[in-house]
């Protein structure tokens, strides 16, 4: 599993090692490797080289590419679950497209109107959107999980209700959506009720199922 932090939308500022971004990401990450070490679940938290996505250049992209082949040559062909926050999440949909690539989970999602579905096909997605977010606004989540559906992936999002984009009051929630989604997408357990009923409604077109 590769872990992507967020970012910024522009910028060339290398990024330090104990950045924020990053740290709000590590608590996922260890619940999810101590929950998944028996079944040799890997967990690979990404650090990008600079801080911003930077249009065309799509900086944490090639990182998060470089990230995959790492853990390739390094564990052999396994299946990847990609979990990302915001610029982490966009770059963990852009690069579903990779034959490892079998789930991705974003949280607070940074989808413009632009980004492209199509490589989202065959893969599991969930998109988990806070409704007072007013960095990656509710209706770009809506309008990519749509689009993503009719790509033919299958699709569940999620609205926290009474979050915003930094996922600070109601954190509990979103660590437990992304690691339950994260260990059925492994193997490690089946998916909970409350997802099952996400990927239900979304399956009949409502993508807005609210906790």
């Amino acid at each position: 599993m590769l872990v992507l932090h967020g970012g910024t939308r522009d910028s060339f500022d290398p990024v330090p090692r104990r950045n924020l971004a990053g740290l709000r990401m590590w608590p996922l990450a260890s619940t999810i490797r101590a929950k998944g070490g028996r079944r040799r679940l890997v967990v690979e938290p990404v650090r990008y080289r600079v801080r911003g996505w930077n249009g065309a250049t799509m900086s944490p992209v090639a990182d998060a590419r470089a990230a995959l082949a790492s853990v390739r040559a390094r564990f052999g062909d396994l299946p990847v679950v990609l979990v990302g926050h915001s610029m982490g999440a966009r770059t963990a949909i852009r690069i579903a497209g990779d034959p490892g690539v079998v789930a991705v989970v974003g949280m607070a999602p940074w989808t413009p109107i632009d980004e492209p579905a199509e490589q989202t096909a065959g893969r599991q997605l969930l998109l988990l959107q806070g409704d007072r977010d007013t960095v990656t606004p509710p209706a770009d989540s809506l309008d990519f999980a749509c689009r993503a559906s009719a790509a033919g992936a299958e699709v569940a999002r999620v609205v926290v209700r009474g979050d915003g984009h930094a996922m600070l009051r109601r954190w509990p929630t979103w660590h437990r959506l992304t690691v339950d989604a994260v260990l059925a997408a492994a193997g490690v357990r089946a998916l909970t009720p409350v997802l099952v009923d996400a990927f239900d409604r979304a399956k009949a077109g409502d993508f807005d199922g609210c906790v």
